[in-house]
């Protein structure tokens, strides 16, 4: 196993690691500040696993298949524990609706990864590599941003520091999941072609 796919692993190995810390309520709330951590260096190994292989000529066919599921997964348990925390999302602009916008959110969000998996494993069959654009590169920065901000906030709720790195996190969350609404759309319009039905040849039959 080469070294971007070790990383890759890494990635997914510190995803336990990460629920563990969030749910680890011993460390009287500075626990939620480690899981932030522990995301951003495992997301961080996101760009450096890939980066390792395009340069030194180290992409593999297992690096193709572990890479997105150790991002979608890594993504989709963030923010699913976030919502089992749900008051934290009332230090925000929908004050008594914030539980139900997050989760509103959180479905568009995992709904578009969904759709572009979808996608991405239709063009493989064809031999159709498909690229990320910049719009989706943005949403996951503001993803990452989002998720890490809103639990290092967590981690001092009590003062008004936390609640302002708190709603700066939410704010992003939001923004995230606009750029997740239009880079899903710009990605289905981009790619319209893949899901084109292509015609089969009619075998001839044979002379008798």
């Amino acid at each position: 196993m080469n070294l971007p796919n070790k990383i890759t692993l890494t990635r997914i190995f510190m995803i336990p690691v990460f629920v563990l810390f969030f749910y680890l309520d011993v460390m009287n709330g500075w626990n939620y500040l480690v899981a932030a951590i522990v995301f951003v260096l495992a997301a961080a190994t996101d760009a450096l696993d890939g980066h390792i292989a395009r340069s030194r000529g180290l992409v593999t066919n297992l690096g193709k298949f572990l890479d997105p599921i150790a991002d979608k997964v890594l993504v989709s348990t963030a923010l699913i524990l976030l919502l089992t925390r749900g008051g934290v999302f009332e230090v925000s602009f929908f004050s008594g609706w914030g539980l139900i916008v997050a989760g509103i959110c959180v479905a568009v969000i995992l709904a578009r990864e969904l759709i572009v998996s979808g996608f991405r494993m239709i063009a493989a069959g064809r031999g159709i590599v498909l690229a990320a654009d910049k719009l989706g590169k943005l949403k996951t920065t503001f993803q990452d941003v989002s998720v890490a901000l809103i639990l290092a906030g967590m981690s001092f709720l009590a003062s008004q520091a936390g609640v302002v790195i708190v709603a700066v996190g939410i704010f992003c969350f939001y923004v995230c999941t606009v750029l997740t609404v239009l880079s899903g759309v710009n990605y289905i319009v981009k790619n319209k072609q893949v899901l084109s039905e292509e015609k089969q040849e009619q075998p001839e039959e044979a002379q008798g």
